[in-house]
């Protein structure tokens, strides 16, 4: 339940009372603009040392009625789930019911066809498993809701071969979070739901987070965001309106990998506890943030439900984001800086936008820098050029390049394709990392730039 895994890059902060200031008056500026780009609707928080320094909402909790978004509205966070699911996992670790190195076998008997995967292999996306929903896109009975225990069944019935074996490579599963969502239940003898309920939520306060499938299990929950998408004509509608063929429907049953219900005042709370030993030991907390040594040594960016950056002069940040139909979200952890940024939105377009490197840049009072070449349109000849698989050799992952109706995307190996927008002399940009794709067809050459870094890739 996860379109994109953010590249993070991180900044230096000065925090003064008057600089406080300017940086609200600077994230209101830039949220407000947004808004009106029709780029984002939704909440956001931004804090530093647990100081909110801007909260404010941007548009309407459900487009259907025009209600208004406000501070304690209600959000699905897809992906941004995956940490709680991790939590749960380290949980029920401390309670001795279970070990990272356990074989899934012991949990999911049905699945001892697959060798050699294990509890840890599922945390830190290292299992090789497919993802399950081509999977239930092609063989389930679309008029049934599924559930976790469906992906046991189906996997045992299908048997879909693994993509590497375990601990090979990195590909990021929402498989691997569903089956750890059936494993929490199946060690504590309880709901997924109900176990993160009594475990976390409830320690921390967090009262209006839990676990909610509105269609899965309908119930009415006050100032709650409905979550809307575009259609092929461009009309904003809700996800329903598709019918119950429509993957986010009949997928509704499934946890784990989604479907934790969250506020950015609750987030904030979740955020904090991860400073404090409430909840886990710094010694777990070293393995939460950790990334993962593969079986060649090199390491991964990815923990146990927390993607993670470092850089020597900046410090080290945690994130992760979510997309599912209607609901676009994403949580960073400066954890050398101590900065926060929570951007939950009940929309999923193609325009869609999570400013997070401009967020960053305002947080660490740096001049925003924009592409300075115009924006223009590719007719599907010249974008053609453009199009293959780029690989670079200081680049552990290869760069699929396609186009879909005249927009131009971009995939590292193991994560989702990301749009980009088109400018003058071959420049396409994605703003949500701040990264420029410079093409020169003629040598079939690319040039990736984030921030300062530059990266040089041939067309294989």
């Amino acid at each position: 339940m996860n379109k994109y895994l953010y590249p993070i890059l991180f900044s230096i902060a000065v925090s003064v009372n008057a600089q406080d200031q300017n940086k609200a008056a600077k994230f209101d500026s830039l949220f407000t603009k947004k808004y009106n780009d029709k780029t984002f609707n939704g909440n956001v928080l931004i804090a530093e040392k647990g100081k909110i320094v801007f909260q404010k909402s941007f548009g309407v909790a459900d487009y259907k009625t025009q209600s208004l978004l406000n501070n304690t509205t209600v959000f699905e966070l897809a992906s941004v789930s995956k940490p709680f699911t991790a939590m749960g996992i380290i949980m029920l670790e401390k309670e001795g019911k279970l070990k990272y190195d356990d074989p899934i076998s012991k949990f999911i008997p049905e699945l001892s066809f697959y060798k050699n995967i294990t509890v840890r292999n599922l945390l830190n996306h290292t299992s090789g498993l497919p993802d399950y929903i081509g999977l239930f896109q092609k063989n389930w009975d679309k008029s049934k809701f599924a559930t976790n225990k469906d992906i046991v069944t189906e996997f045992a019935k299908y048997k879909p071969e693994i993509l590497f074996q375990p601990n090979e490579k990195y590909e990021y599963s929402n498989t691997g979070y569903a089956l750890l969502g059936y494993i929490i239940e199946k060690a504590s003898g309880k709901t997924f739901g109900d176990y993160l309920e009594t475990n976390i939520f409830k320690p921390l306060e967090m009262k209006n987070t839990f676990v909610y499938r509105s269609r899965f299990q309908p119930k009415t929950i006050e100032n709650y965001a409905k979550g809307f998408i575009e259609n092929d004509f461009g009309t904003i509608i809700s996800p329903d309106d598709l019918g119950k063929s429509y993957y986010t429907y009949y997928l509704d049953g499934m946890v784990g990998d989604g479907m934790v219900n969250s506020t950015t005042e609750d987030l904030l709370k979740w955020d904090r506890s991860l400073y404090s030993n409430k909840l886990v030991n710094e010694k777990d907390k070293a393995i939460i943030f950790q990334g993962t040594k593969l079986n060649n040594g090199k390491m991964t960016d990815y923990g146990f439900g927390w993607q993670i950056g470092e850089n020597k002069e900046y410090g080290k940040a945690v994130a992760h984001s979510g997309g599912w139909a209607g609901y676009t979200t994403y949580i960073e952890r400066n954890l050398s800086k101590d900065q926060t940024i929570i951007l939950l939105q009940n929309i999923d377009t193609p325009k869609t936008d999570i400013p997070a490197q401009s967020v960053r840049k305002i947080l660490n009072n740096e001049k925003i820098t924009v592409v300075t070449a115009k924006k223009t349109v590719y007719n599907d000849k010249v974008l053609n050029q453009f199009l293959g698989v780029y690989s670079a050799e200081n680049f552990p992952m290869k760069v699929t390049v396609t186009q879909e109706d005249n927009i131009l995307y971009a995939q590292a190996t193991g994560q989702d394709k990301f749009p980009t927008e088109a400018y003058e002399n071959n420049v396409f940009a994605f703003d949500l990392a701040g990264i420029k794709l410079i093409f020169n067809p003629e040598k079939n050459e690319m040039i990736l730039e984030q921030g300062e870094d530059k990266t040089f890739f041939k067309k294989e």
